[in-house]
């Protein structure tokens, strides 16, 4: 039952972070401690197993999403190797940060943490782009299907400390990072929607081999959970890329802002009493 229910999760969490560049771990951790804590099916998962398994899962997804969005040419390599240096040394420390963590302090923490993620997905659409970091910065042009031209950029100290803070909360909390680069990247640094989605699932896929070493070496990672967490994550990122190309995902992410709206409340709460 329980290997049926993370199969599940797995599906559900590849679909909807390659749909919209969040990388899947922010769906994984909150459902499989819920599966494994309040409903007991999982009595050995921990704050840090859950993590382990969520940053082994994005691997998977961050190949399968950059597979799909190398066809329609949509990847920024080398933005996404930036954001990349800038985040390794932020994963790092989150995964030693994270094995100090008890359950009550994670689910805090954790519960703060979807909140602002729920709030930056509210107010990204609202939000007037930003054109300084642009022009101050190396730019970038990339021309749509359609020819429309797009000119974005950014000052490379920036996004190196950007991406550090992005890597810590990714270390620590078992996420991928995409959905706080996601919103920067179109509000701060004027990245065209499809080509952010894109370039953070690959900086996802490379920032996760790093801070899947990292809770390897800590041992973290509980291999058992990860036979169906694998397939089912790979999958469903397979199905969210494929729908990326031809949805708008302006309904899944006002769904998926109410539903960390609440996660993060109740994780408060839990982590509270």
């Amino acid at each position: 039952m329980e290997f049926i229910l993370l199969v599940i999760i797995a599906l559900a969490s590849g679909l909807i972070g390659s749909l919209v560049g969040l990388g899947g771990g922010i769906i994984l951790v909150p459902a499989t401690l819920f599966v494994g804590l309040n409903l007991g099916l999982l009595p050995d998962i921990t704050p840090q197993k859950v993590v382990g398994l969520s940053v082994v899962m994005m691997i998977f997804t961050g190949l399968a999403s950059t597979l799909s969005y190398m066809k329609s040419k949509t990847v920024d390599y080398k933005s996404g190797f930036i954001f990349f240096l800038g985040s390794v040394p932020g994963t790092m420390v989150g995964a030693w940060v994270n094995k100090g963590l008890d359950l009550p302090s994670f689910n805090l923490y954790f519960g703060v943490l979807l909140i602002v993620i729920s709030i930056i997905l509210l107010v990204r659409d609202k939000l007037k782009p930003v054109q300084w970091f642009v022009k101050n910065g190396t730019q970038h042009q990339f021309i749509d299907a359609s020819g429309q031209t797009y000119v974005y950029g950014y000052p490379i100290w920036f996004a190196l400390l950007f991406c550090f803070a992005v890597g810590f909360a990714s270390g620590l909390f078992g996420i991928g990072g995409g959905s706080m680069v996601v919103p920067a990247m179109i509000i701060l640094f004027l990245f065209p929607p499809h080509v952010a989605v894109a370039t953070s699932m690959f900086m996802v896929f490379l920032t996760s081999i790093v801070n899947s070493a990292s809770h390897i070496y800590l041992g973290h990672v509980p291999w058992l959970y990860t036979i169906p967490v694998i397939p089912g994550a790979y999958i469903g990122a397979k199905l969210g890329a494929a729908l990326n190309k031809k949805i708008k995902s302006d309904t899944l992410v006002l769904a998926l802002r109410i539903i960390l709206l609440l996660l993060g409340i109740r994780s408060i709460i839990e982590g509270l009493l």
